[in-house]
């Protein structure tokens, strides 16, 4: 048993009554005194119960899971779906590429002095997008790089910009100057460096000239300035020939460009990423038939005749009758193809093969060839020349008034008579209408009417109607070389036809090439065409002797002390190109040396010769001569030594 004693139990009484509540005790005896009312406290304020966070992450876990699945959606498009297309556009604007211009091949004279060659130089260049505001944090980015390099390329400012700022936004290449010389890079380049240090220290500079880079390439030059000009043309802006050789040839000479694929980064090469190249294949040189101090001398002597008579224009033709090899092709008034600018458009090209004209008398040799081919007459036949000849609806006479002459057919070609000419030619069949039919076959035989093979840029086949179509006139003025036109090189390759025999050789100007690799491949062989026989080549030449030793020859200012000298006088009624009227003269000499054994054919011509005089003996006989001599000694070729065949010239009735 417990020592406690077990609690008691309270056993309930009977309930009181309960007290109104405002009822008051009343105190009794050891009573506390009652407690006085309190004031009644304020209410507590609520408690805000908050929501469950549960729902909002739940939205915030679905929104990021929305994100997520997008960028891996986008993830499997870039890297499986669309990833070789992506990938090529990330080449596309890693990679660029370049042309490498091909070096041009040189043009030498035929001993291998250069007429024309290439030196080292840039193309200027540009990458638009580096231009742009996002570029560069500027907006007028174009501007200021306009602005600096203006001066340095001496190009309009204006035009620089719109380059600098194509239409086409995603254009990453431009080219803003062609062919400058590596001075001028230089002064680019030493001015972008200057910027780009610059920029480093001072953050308000801006290296606008950070797209600005450069291209190796070559640019032209003639380091005999205007020499053989005309020949060799010039080269363009583009790189290809303008003009002359360089235009004919320019396949040959510009051989094929390269291309170089590398990577990129801020406008340069990343030289630790490989690069792709084709190399560019060098053109192959060009070696003329010109000879270079022969080509001097005939320009010089051109040039200066034409000044002393105030004329328009002059060429001088020298060719190697026996090989048809032009030695030399000059034009007066030249231009210099290293400086274009300075040159009038009218000088341009080569005059010698492009300009056609009336010949006059030094076109009566393929009369004469054609009468003494077609045994019609000897040059012993006698020729009574009248003061006049009344023909067709004309009354024709000879350069000066005279009695009537009395000429062997010799005499008439070395007196120059058209009159005499026409009486000639007459005989060449038993109506004038079968004559023309045949002297017409004799001019297209000597190459009047055709190209002369040259090849050569805007040459002229002159004028040479059907004989059907000659005028009244034309069938008398034909022979003696009015009513009919060609070129200079036509010309000079009449007389070296009669030189080589009777044997028509094509013209030919260049000898060959030599390709990149030193191995020289020679030119075609030309064509040869027989036109007369060698017996009336050979008499040919006989009669043109007279022209220059005999007394009453015409063109005793060629003359040449030690050598037997062929030629032909010329003076022609010139129609002025302007109007297409007769105006002014043909003044011209033609001929070969040594007449007996010839090697060498001169033809000079001038055109409308307006101080002192106007014949072609007179004014381009000397020019003849001078170049003659020059060529000659140059070429050491002596004197045969035999004597002149001195055939008659007159006869006494």
């Amino acid at each position: 048993m417990s020592d406690r004693e077990p609690p008691r139990r309270r056993v309930p009484g009977p309930a009181r009554p309960s007290r109104p509540a405002t009822a008051q005790r009343r105190p009794g005896p050891g009573a506390r005194p009652a407690r006085r009312p309190t004031a009644p406290r304020p209410a507590a304020p609520r408690a805000i119960r908050l929501g469950s966070p549960r729902p909002r992450l739940r939205m915030v876990g679905l929104a990021l899971t929305l994100v997520l699945i997008a960028f891996v959606v986008r993830l499997l498009q870039v890297q499986a779906v669309d990833a070789s297309a992506y990938a090529a556009k990330a080449e596309q604007n890693r990679y660029v590429g370049q042309v490498l211009p091909a070096e041009r091949g040189e043009i030498t004279d035929r001993t291998g002095v250069a007429f024309a060659s290439s030196v080292d130089a840039y193309d200027i260049t540009a990458d638009p997008t580096m231009f742009t505001r996002g570029q560069l944090k500027v907006g007028d980015g174009p501007e200021q790089a306009a602005a600096l390099l203006a001066p340095i390329l001496g190009q309009d400012q204006s035009a620089l910009v719109k380059k600098l700022r194509p239409k086409d936004a995603s254009l990453r290449y431009v080219k803003l100057a062609g062919r400058q010389t590596p001075q001028v890079w230089k002064q680019i380049k030493d001015l972008r460096s200057a910027l780009s240090t610059k920029e480093e220290t001072d953050s308000s500079t801006v290296n606008v000239l950070a797209g600005v880079f450069s291209v190796p390439s070559s640019k032209r030059v003639y380091p005999n300035g205007n020499l053989a000009a005309g020949i060799l043309g010039w080269v363009n802006a583009d790189g290809k020939g303008g003009g002359g050789v360089e235009q004919q040839l320019n396949g040959t000479l510009a051989g094929k460009d390269g291309k170089i694929r590398y990577a990129q980064s801020g406008g340069r090469q990343v030289p630790t990423v490989g690069s792709t190249e084709t190399p560019a294949v060098p053109g192959s040189d060009v070696e003329l038939t010109i000879d270079r101090d022969i080509q001097w001398a005939a320009q010089n002597a051109i040039t200066e005749q034409v000044r002393e008579s105030r004329a328009d224009r002059g060429y001088v033709i020298v060719q190697d009758n026996r090989t048809g090899e032009i030695l030399a092709m000059a034009n007066s008034p030249g231009f210099d193809p290293n400086d274009l600018s300075q040159a009038n458009s009218a000088d341009l090209g080569n005059a010698s093969v492009q300009d056609a004209y009336e010949p006059g008398s030094t076109a009566k040799v393929m009369s004469m060839a054609a009468v003494l081919e077609e045994n019609a007459a000897t040059p012993l036949t006698h020729v009574t020349v009248p003061n006049r000849l009344h023909r067709g609806d004309r009354l024709f006479q000879d350069d000066i008034d005279h009695a009537t002459w009395y000429l062997t057919l010799n005499g008439v070609l070395a007196k120059s008579s058209n009159i005499g000419t026409i009486l000639a030619t007459g005989q060449l069949g038993r109506t004038q209408t079968e004559a023309n039919q045949v002297l017409y076959s004799y001019l297209r035989k000597f190459g009047i009417g055709s190209h002369t093979g040259l090849g050569f840029p805007g040459e002229t086949k002159g004028i040479l109607a059907q004989p059907g179509k000659w005028s009244t006139s034309q069938q008398y003025t034909i022979p003696f070389g009015q009513g009919m036109s060609l070129n200079a090189l036509q010309a000079a390759s009449v007389y070296s036809t009669i030189a080589n025999g009777g044997v028509r050789v094509e013209p030919t100007l260049v000898r060959g090439t030599k390709g990149p690799d030193g191995s020289f491949t020679p030119a075609e062989a030309p064509a040869k065409t027989r036109v007369v026989s060698q017996k009336t080549a050979k008499t040919l030449a006989q009669m043109l002797e007279s022209v220059v030793d005999d007394e009453e020859g015409t063109g005793a200012k060629a003359r040449i002390p030690g050598y037997r000298v062929a030629g032909k006088t010329g003076t022609a009624n010139r129609v002025d190109p302007a109007t297409g009227t007769y105006k002014g003269y043909t003044s011209s000499f033609a001929g070969f040396a040594p007449a007996d054994n010839p090697r060498v054919t001169v033809y000079c011509a001038i055109q409308n010769a307006t101080e002192g005089s106007y014949f072609g003996g007179q004014i381009c006989g000397p020019v003849f001569k001078q170049v003659m001599e020059f060529s000659l000694k140059t070429l050491q070729i002596p004197p045969t030594g035999a004597k002149a065949a001195n055939l008659p010239v007159t006869f006494t009735p």
